[in-house]
């Protein structure tokens, strides 16, 4: 009976066998092969495949079953007319391993294969040679074969998620690959060829076994993302300065014990969480000329340096630290709306004004900074307007700032515009007031004014006292009464950062997707129930975006795609997935729980 069965060629019971392995791996649907000779794509995701059927391999080979014996061209379904595959999709299936038959599918461009058991890969992969991109992550491969680095086309190579232990030198022959991506895996070093990958624009190595990068990363002149967290470092080659195009670097969880020497030109993103920082030089800050977000914390910094912080910083994160004191410069920093302070043995600031927010106390260390002469005078030299309203000349000179905030008044007085004509006012903070539009007389600074403030105030709309303010970086309108934005806000092409928090809005402001020069977006608190994943992807700089306490009933998994995306609040909606367990997690848990839920058909 055993070896009958064995043969599987004669007999009833051999004939059910037949049936019972055709049910343990199920084959390919007639139609999805036919449907793929003529689209390229052949979509086999989470089928429960252990091996990938022949037919698979010899789809542009073999005949289709639906061709004729007798050979008829004026056949209406064409069955002679195919299109050789070009996008073969096996995630999420139970592959151990692949055939060298994948050979007779040279035109592939997209071979995916993350999400499977694979222990290698076979030498035939080497003959894709249009092949543009290979999905590997989430496997078991503890090598690849060399023929896989002689892929001349070759753009993305995703590795995360396996065994490997080394990558061979003939890495760098893959001059195409602008995304690398060999995250949590063993390697304990890299090779010196990985410098040869000049057209390399994203570097993911993180959790690794990594003490030390490779001098030759300098010469990765293309590289925007370079990300390197959760490894062994206690130092970055100092070639890292020759990385013109670098705007993100990822340090985290580290053993850094000083700030690393860095690319000062083109540097955005600077992430250096649960490192062993003492100090940071004051130089090395004020050279870091287009820093927007800093992240300091779980350091064992004990101090700030004055006045040496960009003032271009959106977000500073210092909590976790050793400092004790603040500098009152940093109440200077004109665009800073997150300040991270939380685990600090700091003295001499209240307790109570810490849980009040940035803008308190950065309010708090402006009104320490010392007057310069003859500020107190000027103060007190008549400038006492009408309805009581004063003008602080030190913020005006010193500052640049026109503050008329916490007046709860209606209107602005024209004799405020007044005391300061012909001022280069950068700055304007109107909020917490009663105001139902925006002062006309804005516009008098439009070529200087970059921040706007209008928060807590009975703004029903945002109107073209705003729209005409070109030079505009900053704009903050949060809790107001708005339930959208003008498409003339589209003007605004160096408007960085946006808070709409605690508003109307039921829907995401459609010109926001316009303003591709936005980097911070806060639209918490309102009633959003959708975001189009497509538009928001080509918000290229986008890399903070706050949707949470809406409300949302589905998450798209393209909100995955968005690459630039660092912090993504979603907490407070009705959603069902992601669940809160992998929400509470963080943004790049949900990013990679929303990618692992697309669709790859």
């Amino acid at each position: 009976m055993r070896r009958g069965r064995g043969r599987g060629a004669h007999g009833q019971a051999d004939s059910l066998n037949g049936f019972r392995e055709q049910k343990t791996e199920p084959p390919v649907p007639h139609g999805l092969l036919k449907s793929a000779r003529k689209s390229g794509t052949l979509n086999l995701s989470a089928r429960g495949l252990h091996e990938v059927p022949q037919s698979v391999y010899r789809l542009n080979v073999d005949p289709p079953e639906e061709a004729p014996s007798g050979v008829s061209f004026g056949d209406s379904d064409g069955w002679w007319e195919q299109t050789d595959l070009t996008k073969l999709l096996l995630s999420s299936n139970l592959l151990i391993e692949l055939s060298e038959e994948l050979s007779l599918l040279p035109a592939l461009t997209t071979l995916d294969l993350h999400d499977n058991k694979l222990q290698s890969l076979p030498r035939a992969v080497g003959t894709l040679q249009e092949l543009r991109q290979l999905r590997l992550s989430h496997n078991q491969l503890s090598m690849l074969p060399l023929e896989l680095f002689s892929l001349p086309l070759l753009c993305s190579l995703t590795l995360q998620h396996n065994l490997l232990e080394t990558l061979p030198p003939e890495l760098g022959q893959l001059l195409g690959l602008t995304e690398l991506d060999v995250s949590s895996n063993h390697l304990k070093e890299l090779p010196a060829a990985l410098g040869d990958l000049r057209a390399l624009t994203t570097l993911n190595m993180q959790h690794n076994q990594l003490s030390a990068l490779p001098d030759s990363l300098g010469r990765l002149a293309n590289l925007r993302m370079l990300e390197c967290s959760n490894n062994q470092l206690s130092d970055l080659p100092s070639s890292l300065v020759q990385l013109t195009s670098l705007e993100q670097l990822f340090v985290r969880q580290n053993r850094l014990g000083a700030l690393p020497a860095l690319p000062a030109q083109s540097l955005k993103e600077l992430y250096l969480a649960d490192n062993q920082i003492t100090a940071l030089p004051a130089d090395q800050l004020c050279s870091l000329a287009l820093l927007s977000c800093l992240e300091l914390r779980g350091n064992k910094i004990t101090a700030l340096p004055e006045e040496a912080l960009p003032s271009t910083l959106i977000r500073l994160d210092l909590s976790n630290n050793d400092i004790r004191s603040l500098p009152p410069s940093l109440g200077l920093l004109p665009s800073l709306f997150v300040l991270l302070l939380e685990g600090n043995p700091l003295r001499g600031i209240r307790r109570d004004l810490l849980t009040k927010g940035t803008m308190e106390l950065l309010k708090y260390l402006r009104g320490r900074v010392k007057e310069e002469p003859g500020d107190a005078s000027e103060r007190s030299a008549g400038l006492t307007l009408p309805s009581h309203a004063a003008v602080n000349m030190h913020n005006i000179t010193t500052l640049k700032l026109l503050d008329y905030s916490n007046k709860q008044a209606a209107t602005v007085p024209d004799e405020i515009f007044e005391a300061v004509a012909g001022r280069p006012i950068t700055a304007v903070n109107l909020g917490k007031n009663q105001l139902s539009s925006a002062p006309s007389r804005l516009l008098d600074f439009a070529s200087s004014l970059c921040d706007v403030d209008l928060g807590f105030n009975r703004l029903p709309s945002c109107g073209p006292e705003i729209c005409g303010l070109l030079k505009l970086q900053h704009l903050d309108l949060r809790n107001n009464l708005l339930c959208d934005l003008p498409s003339e806000l589209q003007n605004l092409t160096r408007l960085r950062s946006i808070i709409l928090s605690v508003n109307r809005f039921k829907s995401f402001p459609p010109v926001l997707y316009e303003l591709v020069s936005l980097e911070t977006v806060l639209l918490g608190n309102n009633q959003v129930d959708s975001v189009d994943p497509s538009r928001l992807q080509k918000m290229v700089v986008l890399s903070t975006l706050d949707l949470s306490n809406n409300d949302l009933l589905h998450v798209p998994p393209e909100l995955g795609l968005c690459s630039s995306l660092r912090c993504l609040s979603l907490e407070g909606n009705p959603f069902r997935t992601p669940r809160a367990a992998i929400v509470v997690k963080g943004t790049d848990a949900v990013l990679e729980y929303l990618r692992s839920r697309i669709p790859t058909g």
